[in-house]
């Protein structure tokens, strides 16, 4: 999937910071800004080796810690544009067991790199949210409803950590003027280069890995009841690029699919692309989060003239086939997450 060309202009020869560009979004849309002409820097805390074998020498890359102050002025400097896409794996209930572990390193390189970046007057900034900040709800999820209650109590300290960043933004634009940050709240979302490793992985990948790993019969946690809104990860690179590029400042906006579908259908979907299908146990007893976790795509279609590129089916048909080619992940083995 290739950027859309009208970007072009806006990217094209800009220096450009992707804070977390070896992850799940981070990889497509590094890639995407190469093929709109931009000159890419990325900064992760992955081996060198990884970003070789992902994008050659078409980038800059750093492998740095980016709760430090001082890595994220250094990589900040003479940046037009970064695009924040760092993040802490874990799969539901990360947000008690591990809450700590969670919050300060979210906290401080989120703080850290947009301060950073506004003491260097970055042109632009993109603050990734999430839909974990919303509070608990059947409804779709407006932009304008964030504010009315907490998130819900698995998603507490996470959801909190993203509206924290969210105001940080907003705070610089009503003291200093400065008008760089744009803010997108994805769902959830999946694809290749996702954590694949079942300890700590999303329940999309989780369940892929599982899969193609041959587990017979696939327990899943929950009654198959919750719905979510899923979304490829090439396709939220690529409204991301949009994003920064025509969103108003300090204006959230969502990325989903703007569809929901339950936990049934997906194990379905999953074992649609299998040779074997096996058989599913459903554990009622695990948690499971929201019931009902979906995105309105309004202010999106607004801002962006947004429209689903890659239908789910698609999606997990394209990523379980990117699984099966990766060394060591085919049937019959535990894979390497």
């Amino acid at each position: 999937m290739t950027a859309n060309s009208s970007s072009g202009p806006l990217y094209k020869n800009r220096k450009i910071l992707v804070a977390g560009g070896t992850g799940l979004i981070g990889v497509p849309l590094v890639r995407q800004l190469l093929e709109l002409g931009a000159a890419v820097t990325v900064a992760a805390l992955e081996p060198v080796d990884r970003a070789l074998a992902l994008f050659g020498d078409k980038i800059t890359y750093f492998q740095r810690d980016l709760t430090d102050m001082a890595t994220c002025l250094e990589l900040t400097k003479d940046k037009d544009f970064v695009f924040n896409l760092v993040g802490i794996r874990g799969s539901v209930g990360i947000g008690q067991t591990k809450a700590a572990s969670f919050l300060v390193p979210m906290l401080n390189f989120q703080t850290n790199l947009m301060e950073a970046a506004f003491r260097n007057a970055v042109d632009r900034f993109l603050f990734v949210s999430s839909v974990c900040a919303y509070p608990q709800s059947k409804l779709e999820k407006t932009e304008d409803t964030l504010w009315d209650g907490m998130p819900m109590q698995n998603d507490r300290i996470p959801g909190i950590a993203k509206r924290i960043g969210e105001i940080q933004g907003e705070a610089y634009m009503l003291e200093h003027g400065w008008d760089a940050v744009r803010v997108v709240r994805p769902s959830n979302v999946f694809g290749p280069h996702d954590d694949f490793n079942p300890a700590t992985a999303q329940v999309i990948s989780a369940l892929i890995h599982r899969a193609i790993s041959g587990e017979n019969p696939l327990t899943v946690w929950g009654d198959g009841s919750a719905v979510r809104d899923f979304m490829y990860s090439e396709d939220v690179a690529y409204w991301m690029i949009r994003a920064l590029q025509e969103l108003p400042p300090c204006t959230p906006v969502n990325l989903g699919s703007g569809q929901g579908t339950d936990i049934r259908t997906l194990v379905a979907l999953i074992s649609d692309c299998l040779e074997e299908k096996p058989e599913v146990i459903w554990d009622s007893n695990a948690p499971t989060g929201d019931p009902v976790r979906v995105l309105s795509m309004d202010a999106a279609k607004q801002h962006l003239g947004y429209e689903l590129r890659t239908p789910l089916s698609d999606a997990i048909a394209k990523t379980m086939a990117w699984y099966k080619e990766q060394p060591s992940n085919g049937p019959g083995n535990g894979g390497n997450g």
